[in-house]
């Protein structure tokens, strides 16, 4: 049993904060999946989107018996006073899906979970739909896991795409299991030039977000309260 349960999408997003860390596989209903253990706290990267997140969530809670489960990772910023390697701990979840919202254990703002990877024009859009500070593919499917078991939900996010950023097209490369399948981007980058500059972009933002993340939750002071999370 562990006290806060953490779930990113991919390592790339928390490299920093798993270095050093006991490395367990484990299965559950049939698939395997890392974990990243500490003294009162596990890590756990589940993939990309509401299903990876999902079926992580669900694994964790299963597997460790946490007080709290946590989204961190990346998110694209909603709003022009949002840049990369900013922090956002929202007060409110929402999934795009169904409207669903769900409050965190704490923080300010709204984060809402998209089916697919937003460019500038959809985030315009997503922004005046949900008055929403920021988006991500993952957060609303742990809160709803949360909320279905009892416990707290926070939902910590790192800025790694500003509002005007045209994200490359990486939907094409993430499986089923939401696992992003590096090499066949690389190769596909590597024969289309014009792809170069947004993808080496996307790196060092990739990058700066990940020690920002690194940074907060290692410093952090904040506590997650176990009370259960609450949909409205």
């Amino acid at each position: 049993m562990c006290k806060v349960a953490s779930i990113a999408a991919l390592e790339r997003e928390i490299r920093l904060l798993i270095a050093g860390a006991k490395r367990i596989e484990r299965q559950h209903q049939g698939r395997k999946f890392t974990f990243f253990e500490g003294d009162d706290s596990v890590l756990l990267c589940g993939g990309i989107g509401v299903e990876a997140a999902r079926r992580a969530a669900e694994a964790v809670v299963a597997l460790y018996h946490p007080e709290a489960l946590q989204s961190v990772g990346f998110a694209g910023a909603l709003q022009s006073d949002l840049h990369v390697g900013d922090i956002l701990v929202p007060a409110l979840v929402i999934d795009a899906r169904d409207g669903r919202r769900i409050e965190t254990a704490g923080g300010e703002g709204v984060l809402l979970t998209f089916t697919s990877v937003a460019d500038a024009k959809q985030k315009a859009s997503l922004a005046k739909a949900y008055s929403a500070q920021a988006v991500d593919m993952e957060a609303a499917a742990v809160a709803a896991s949360a909320w279905a078991h009892g416990i707290g939900f926070l939902a910590v996010k790192a800025i790694s795409d500003e509002v005007d950023f045209e994200m490359l097209e990486t939907g094409r490369f993430v499986d089923a299991r939401g696992r992003f399948r590096t090499a066949n981007f690389a190769t596909y980058a590597a024969l289309r030039p014009w792809f170069w500059s947004g993808a080496a972009t996307l790196a060092r933002n990739s990058r700066k977000a990940a020690k920002a993340l690194a940074e907060y939750l290692n410093g952090s002071e904040t506590s997650l309260n176990p009370t259960a999370a609450k949909t409205r």
